[in-house]
């Protein structure tokens, strides 16, 4: 793992996902189940095996997995130990990071820390140690680990400011939009994400075009019209994966050009396909989707004074039961400024839209603090 290597993709990301895939998505559970053990085998991970307390569908598979981690963590400190009685620090620092890697790769999180912290020691070169912290962020990562994401993260951060190069930088974009999608930070994650757009070169963490979807889901949400269209829809980079993510496209597509009832579908698909099979994404599942429709009626509410019902639930190709209910509910709650006239079924919209009331608000606070200091002024000369 020179200083200027590609960074390893260990652990591999997808792992978790396949094994969340199997035990919550029924209708992914074959596929998933496949692509799993493969992995496994592939990477050797009888560690990670014995964590989730899988049943292997193979008996021999985790005994020989197992031979395998011993014979080659055995190999590696029969080298570590020649290299400090025999070689330099560098060569040292080499097989340390080399070890730490391996016990990443196999998923043994609680051997892979000290590690990596012990191979980050023992290691100069900034380049080497901003990719040892970035390989602790990907274990807080497989493991669900929010604390060890965010320390580490900020660990990066710093060592990249002290010196760290453009590409690293431009990676460590990527580890924070992952986080900041795991806590339901739609909009600054997909800042980080289309600047990465023609940039990515994070392939430790995903594939491009699994990168270019996570982008495009983001914005979706975390991105107002404006944006939306100069940053996805207008994006190269976006385009040339657009047959890889047709779903994905319809959504912003349907919603830039007000096709609400094409919305609605592509939202549907948006869910099944990217939202729930994602362990990362399907916690915020529902959040998503209703965050997306509020979004969609605002757009359609602010281009008019007033509209019935029934055009609005033609609009989006749903009844108007479903409509008046689901409306009513964000009404209720605060998050549309409109009202519904049961008797005319009119819908009348708040020409105020929650932007210029938060404007208001703080012009009429600011005009406020400027009246009391006035006042107090004019008692201290009074007085």
């Amino acid at each position: 793992m020179a200083d200027d290597s590609v960074p390893l993709p260990f652990p591999n990301l997808k792992v978790p996902q396949w094994h969340y895939q199997l035990v919550n998505v029924d209708r992914l559970r074959d596929e998933a189940t496949t692509a799993f053990w493969a992995a496994v085998e592939a990477d050797e991970m009888a560690p990670y095996i014995r964590s989730t307390g899988l049943k292997p569908p193979n008996a021999q598979l985790l005994d020989t997995l197992e031979k395998k981690n011993a014979a080659e963590l055995e190999s590696i400190d029969t080298k570590l130990k020649d290299a400090e009685e025999n070689l330099g620090e560098s060569e040292v620092s080499e097989l340390l990071r080399q070890k730490a890697m391996y016990l990443c790769r196999i998923g043994h999180k609680e051997q892979a820390i000290p590690a990596l912290e012990t191979a980050l020691e023992k290691t100069t070169g900034l380049g080497a140690r901003i990719d040892l912290v970035l390989a602790t962020v990907r274990m807080g990562l497989f493991s669900s680990d929010a604390q060890l994401v965010i320390s580490n993260i900020a660990r990066a951060a710093d060592l990249i400011d002290s010196g760290g190069d453009w590409d690293r930088r431009n990676r460590l974009k990527v580890y924070r939009a992952l986080h900041l999608l795991s806590i339901r930070d739609f909009k600054q994650a997909a800042d980080l994400l289309n600047d990465s757009l023609s940039t990515f070169t994070a392939t430790e963490l995903m594939e491009y075009e699994e990168f270019v979807a996570l982008a495009v889901l983001a914005s979706a949400l975390g991105c107002d019209r404006k944006n939306l269209k100069a940053k996805i829809l207008s994006s190269s980079e976006v385009n040339g994966c657009i047959s890889t993510i047709p779903s994905l496209a319809a959504l912003t597509d349907s919603l830039y050009k007000s096709s609400y009832a094409a919305f609605f579908v592509a939202l549907a698909e948006v869910e099944q396909q990217y939202l729930i099979p994602n362990p990362i994404l399907a916690p915020h599942a529902r959040y998503y989707v209703r965050e997306m429709r509020i979004k969609a009626y605002q757009q359609l509410l602010e281009s008019y004074r007033s509209l019935t019902l029934e055009r609005m639930s033609r609009s989006f190709g749903v009844s108007e039961a479903f409509m008046d209910r689901d409306l009513s509910r964000f009404i209720a709650n605060g998050r549309l400024s409109c009202t519904i006239d049961k008797v005319s079924g009119v819908i009348t919209t708040d020409k105020l839209s929650s932007h210029t009331k938060t404007a208001i608000y703080e012009q009429f606070l600011k005009q406020g603090d400027l009246l009391l200091s006035d006042m107090h002024k004019l008692h201290r000369v009074v007085g």
